[in-house]
């Protein structure tokens, strides 16, 4: 479960997949930005972000640590069903029960107090982006929009780690919780 990658295109990220909302993600992602759509069979393009942006250049040392993380961390079983705004119009599933999705995030930001959430710009809450707030998209339509597919009752299982670039979107390496 380790990475050679040292790449600088992009940014990595540490997130929890969340499979059974990919085909909306992915539709959203590209009707927004099609260079975002990853080919990587790996990939999700659905997740909770558990901390973003990550180190650039991954060492052995890091890895360990994630999987450290990962396996004091058992997989939980949540359900996506409210749908929300960040004032910024980003739109959103929150899952139920959050707290999980927090404590790998503060276990993750203690391990790695040089990778602040979000840059720092915004505190962490544990959220699915389903869309934003554009173009005649309103969190009505995007409830609407979601209709048959919420509430989504989902297992959080593994850590991932992905890196995001245009026309690079890619899983570098994959933890199972409680592993």
């Amino acid at each position: 479960m380790g990475t050679s990658d040292t790449s600088t295109d992009g940014h990595l990220v540490l997130v929890v997949p969340v499979p059974q909302l990919e085909d909306f993600v992915l539709e959203r992602t590209r009707h927004y930005d099609d260079s975002f759509v990853s080919t990587d069979a790996a990939f999700v393009h659905a997740h909770i972000t558990l901390l973003a942006p990550w180190v650039v250049a991954p060492t052995a040392a890091d890895l360990a640590v994630v999987a450290e993380v990962a396996s004091r961390t058992s997989p939980v079983d949540f359900v996506l069903d409210e749908v929300g705004v960040f004032p910024d119009g980003t739109i959103y599933l929150g899952p139920d029960p959050a707290a999980p999705f927090a404590s790998l995030t503060a276990a993750l930001v203690a391990a790695f107090p040089q990778c602040p959430p979000y840059g720092g710009r915004f505190d962490p809450v544990p959220h699915l982006t389903v869309d934003h707030v554009a173009g005649g998209v309103t969190v009505g339509s995007t409830r609407s929009a979601l209709g048959p597919t919420l509430p989504a009752r989902c297992r959080a299982e593994r850590i991932s780690l992905q890196r995001y670039a245009n026309h690079g979107c890619r899983t570098v390496a994959e933890w199972e919780l409680g592993a």
